[in-house]
């Protein structure tokens, strides 16, 4: 499966961006999806993670109640909405589709390349 992430960019601190990762090639309502990020200088960390019907969800304890995943299968896509967004939320978000929901990255086969985010304070 091959994937695009888009939707990244600059905002203010507080404010929102809506991330989205476009899946082709073999089924994707087969895979499980999950969200990272990795800032300068720091390891890729969990950010979400969704199940393949989409009725399960995780989120690492940073990004609860601020960030939202969601998952189209009809439009084989993948969301994460953010809201009030922090400087420290700056980083490089990449998708990762994996056959069941884990907030690990290795046991993730494939990735997109990666869309930037960056909040100013």
């Amino acid at each position: 499966v091959q994937l695009q992430a888009s939707g990244g960019g600059l905002v203010q601190a507080g404010g929102s961006l809506r991330l989205s990762c476009a899946a082709s090639g073999r089924s994707f309502s087969l895979y499980a999806m999950g969200w990272f990020r990795q800032a300068p200088g720091k390891e890729r960390e969990f950010v979400s993670s969704i199940s393949r019907s989409g009725g399960s969800t995780t989120y690492a304890d940073g990004v609860k109640g601020r960030f939202t995943i969601s998952r189209d299968n009809a439009k084989n896509t993948v969301y994460l909405q953010m809201n009030s967004l922090k400087p420290e939320d700056t980083a490089v978000y990449y998708c990762a589709a994996n056959p069941f929901i884990s907030s690990s990255s290795p046991q993730y086969a494939y990735w997109g390349q990666g869309t930037q985010v960056t909040v100013s304070s």
